[in-house]
């Protein structure tokens, strides 16, 4: 039973979805993305699946940074585990789709909590060196062992099921938005958990939780993992995806792009995460066609193209300085703009 909003029991305040407006919400939402690829164009289905994969590893980004405090830039070093898992069972043993994926999410947790283990005696900038470290050192096995295919990478085999080979982005769509939505749902719920409680502790004072009960090495850790484990299983859907994999596919520059998804996003929020990553992909996309409706004039554009550039990262900027808690804050004024209209004053 509720009360405006207040909750008369704890089931009924640790609900996920505790109003019918929000099941409504999320049934038109499961509609759109059900009618979504009859609908859109081979272009904006390969956008759709860009973004879930985007979105998934950003959420696992979000675990760690949003919402334990552990900055991490080595997020694209452990979709690389994840994807280089995927590739070599898909075409080494040809193992079924879903146990790649999963395959590929637990070596990368292993690499994260192995990658995690400095997080006990350093934080903040020190933390990211070494995960930059980290980062290096995978692009280095990458790029020279034997089984992955040294520089040249592997190429990986399209996923099938029933005998249907899922080798367009109409049929990967229906792998990897799924997908993307079992993870979002999974983190949700695991931030509603005492290890989601723990971890928020962590973060806002890691002493203080330590006084009170809470081991920080494991937990810790065990955000790392998480965090690693949704990097792999994007990785994994990334090698699907692309359908090859090499070192040059996860540099350094992924993990900053995943940072500031959830920066721009809102950090320590699922929506933030969610708009982080649309945003981070999609605004490119969106000025890239702007430039392209310009006269055809080769030397415009290429003056234009590091214009475009420079547009996004204004944007970026914008969003840190006027609004420090990213799109999930807008989104949440917008409501309450709603919510009472039309009797603001």
């Amino acid at each position: 039973m509720r009360i405006g909003t207040l909750k008369e029991t704890y089931v009924a305040d640790a609900a996920l979805f505790d109003s019918r407006t929000q099941k409504v919400w999320l049934a038109v939402a499961a509609a759109l993305l059900v009618l979504f690829p009859f609908m859109a164009s081979d272009y904006w289905l390969y956008l759709a699946c860009l973004v879930s994969i985007n979105v998934a590893s950003s959420a696992g980004l979000n675990i760690l940074t949003g919402y334990t405090g552990l900055v991490s830039l080595g997020q694209a070093a452990f979709m690389g585990l994840g994807a280089y898992t995927v590739a070599i069972l898909q075409s080494q043993v040809g193992s079924p789709f879903l146990l790649n994926i999963l395959a590929g999410g637990f070596v990368a947790m292993l690499g994260g909590i192995v990658v995690g283990v400095p997080s006990l005696r350093v934080k903040g900038l020190y933390l990211a060196i070494a995960t930059i470290a980290a980062s290096f050192i995978a692009h280095f096995l990458f790029a020279n062992l034997k089984f992955t295919g040294g520089t040249g990478g592997l190429s990986v085999p399209p996923a099938s099921i029933f005998g249907v080979l899922l080798d367009t982005s109409f049929r990967l769509y229906w792998l990897i938005v799924p997908v993307t939505v079992l993870m979002l749902l999974g983190a949700a719920n695991l931030l509603r958990t005492r290890i989601g409680r723990a971890f928020i502790a962590i973060r806002d004072r890691d002493i203080s939780a330590e006084v009170l009960g809470i081991p920080l090495l494991r937990y810790k850790l065990l955000s790392f993992g998480l965090s690693s484990f949704y990097a792999g299983v994007a990785g994994g859907l990334w090698a699907y995806f692309f359908r090859v994999v090499t070192p040059e596919s996860f540099p350094l520059l992924m993990s900053i792009f995943f940072l500031a998804a959830i920066i721009v996003g809102g950090m320590g929020s699922i929506l933030g995460g969610i708009l982080g990553a649309v945003f981070m992909t999609m605004v490119p996309e969106l000025l890239k066609l702007v430039f392209d409706l310009l006269p055809n004039n080769t030397e415009l554009t290429v003056f234009l193209s590091p214009v475009r550039t420079i547009i996004f990262g204004l944007l970026i900027i914008g969003f840190l300085v006027f609004e420090p808690h990213g799109l999930a804050e807008v989104w949440r004024r917008i409501r309450r703009f709603f919510h009472l209209w039309p009797f603001r004053n």
